[in-house]
Order: C-alpha cells, then structure tokens, then sequence
C-alpha cells in the first residue's frame, strides 16, 4: 500500500457529534458545555411536570449522543418560551434557544413522536405572522378542532370564563408596527435558511 493514499491525521474529517451539531445550531453562544445538572432549569419550568425530561436531563442526553431519542422528547414542545429558566441558570445555558434549536431538528428531521406539538407551534406562529401576537382562542380552539374534536366542548367553559372576566380575547388584535415585525421575521428565515 503506498503512503500517498493515507491522510495525515490532520487533514481527516471526523463526523460532527449530536451535541456539536446542536451548539452550531444555536444561534448566538448556547454555553450548553457550561451545564452543571444541576437542575434549576427543571425546578424554575411551569410546565416541566408535563415534560417527559428535565432540560438537564434532555443536555445529558444531548452529551450522550442519544439524538433521536433527544428529538423525539416532548420537553422541547411543552417550553412556553419563559426565560425563567435561562435567567435562573447559574451558568448563563441558553436553554430555551436551545429548545427551540431541538424543536427545529425534529421538524427539519421529521424525528418526534406526536404531531400535535409541531403542529401547535406553527399554528401559534401563524397567528403572531399575521398579527405580531398570539390569540389564545384561536389558537387553541384551532388545535383542539384538528387533534381533539370533543376536547372543545370540555374546555368551553373556561374559555367562555376566560373570555367574560377579560383574561382572554375573545377576537385577535393587531400589533402596530407590523411592517416592522414582519422585516425581522423574514430577516430571521432569510438567517436560517443560510445556516
């Protein structure tokens, strides 16, 4: 065999692991590699009770390489987009950027295991589009009516409660400055496609 064929090890191009491949995904500096497990991310969640795994739990996985067993958890799905988390983190992880980074993965990857949560997304994305906001009747009465036709009639009662005592709009409104939001949002897809 000649010596010529063979690469020096420098020039040999080795895979990117899952956990490199979701830090270059992230836009700005994720600091996943910062992650201590210690659990405030978990413990600061309003809706972790409904996460099958805690963020830290998700990062292990991450670390791991469990990719698709990563992108098939429902913790990404469940992130309402508080910052709490990321605000409380003793180490500055950028965890809910890095919820959406898993969100857009499983959807590029067609890789999770229930429809309903991208589905969700893009409905709630839909409406802030149009109107530079979310619209909470909408929004669920448009994903009950697809996923859960009688669930409708089980949380009526709430809505219409919600509704009278003026907690929820019963039709959507506008933003001003939409032309503004809608330059960023297509910058954004404009950044993303590039990436």
């Amino acid at each position: 065999m000649s010596s010529a064929n063979i690469s020096p090890p420098s020039e040999i191009k080795h895979p990117k692991s899952f956990l490199e491949e979701v830090i270059a995904a992230t836009p700005g500096e994720s600091h996943l590699m910062n992650c201590i497990q210690c659990g405030t991310c978990g413990g600061s969640c309003p809706s972790g009770q409904d996460m099958d795994h805690t963020p830290r739990a998700l990062f292990a996985m991450i670390a791991a390489g469990l990719k698709e067993h990563t992108l098939k958890s429902n913790t990404p799905w469940y992130c309402v987009s508080c910052y709490y988390c990321t605000v409380r983190c003793p180490q500055s992880v950028h965890i809910t950027d890095i919820m959406y980074t898993l969100k857009r993965m499983a959807v590029k990857e067609k890789i999770y295991n229930d429809a309903k949560a991208p589905d969700f997304s893009k409905t709630f994305i839909n409406w802030v589009e149009n109107y530079g906001r979310a619209f909470e009747l909408g929004l669920m009465s448009m994903h009950m009516l697809k996923h859960n036709p009688f669930g409708v009639f089980k949380m009526a009662g709430m809505g219409v409660g919600m509704v009278t005592k003026g907690r929820m709009a019963f039709t959507p409104t506008r933003i001003k400055g939409m032309d503004g939001l809608k330059a960023i949002l297509n910058k954004a897809k404009e950044l993303e496609a590039v990436a």
